[in-house]
């Protein structure tokens, strides 16, 4: 990344006052990536909308979706996801050991049927663009079959997937005094 966003940051004050406006939580205001989507107040809407509804009101469990989240992050390379997610999942009180499995989920012998089949899922999806057959049957027998569970589980994918894609795209920085690749610095082309 060459350091400074595509698309440049509102002023704090302007992008608190344009999530006030657009309907959003004003705390969405001090992440970058909003201090960017908020240039267009509804897409940021529509989007906080779709990101807060899955972190927050979802059914999925919360460790799956933030494994997924973080095998995203790292499969694409995208500091900005795999910091922001560190914190959500660590304050969410996963294992800090288990959050960095995602990196190489296959060795780590603490996952079991149900961390497998969506990190699996995440995988097949990045590499492919779909679950496979096999891995949706792991899902379901491990996940569970209900089928809210499983559409936020595809959607939690497919969106993480998308604001990956975005926040590189765009070249959002991580917010002022936040680490880079917690917990080690450690990077995908490090590795």
């Amino acid at each position: 990344m060459s350091g400074r966003p595509r698309i440049p940051l509102l002023d704090p004050e302007v992008a608190r006052a344009a999530a006030v406006e657009a309907g959003i939580p004003e705390m969405t205001a001090d992440l970058n990536v909003f201090r960017a989507w908020l240039h267009h107040p509804p897409l940021a809407r529509w989007l906080s909308d779709l990101l807060m509804g899955l972190l927050w009101e979802g059914r999925l469990d919360p460790r799956l979706r933030e494994l997924v989240i973080m095998r995203i992050g790292w499969v694409t390379g995208s500091d900005y996801e795999w910091t922001q997610h560190w914190r959500i999942a660590t304050g969410l009180g996963l294992d800090p050991d288990d959050v960095t499995a995602t990196r190489d989920w296959q060795r780590h012998d603490a996952f079991g049927p149900a961390e497998r089949a969506v990190l699996a899922a995440a995988d097949e999806t990045l590499d492919d663009g779909a679950v496979s057959a096999t891995t949706w049957e792991a899902c379901v027998e491990h996940v569970g079959a209900d089928e809210q569970v499983l559409l936020e589980l595809v959607t939690a994918i497919g969106l993480w997937r998308m604001v990956a894609g975005v926040l590189r795209s765009l070249e959002i920085p991580l917010e002022d005094g936040v680490g880079s690749w917690p917990p080690d610095g450690v990077s995908p082309s490090a590795g």
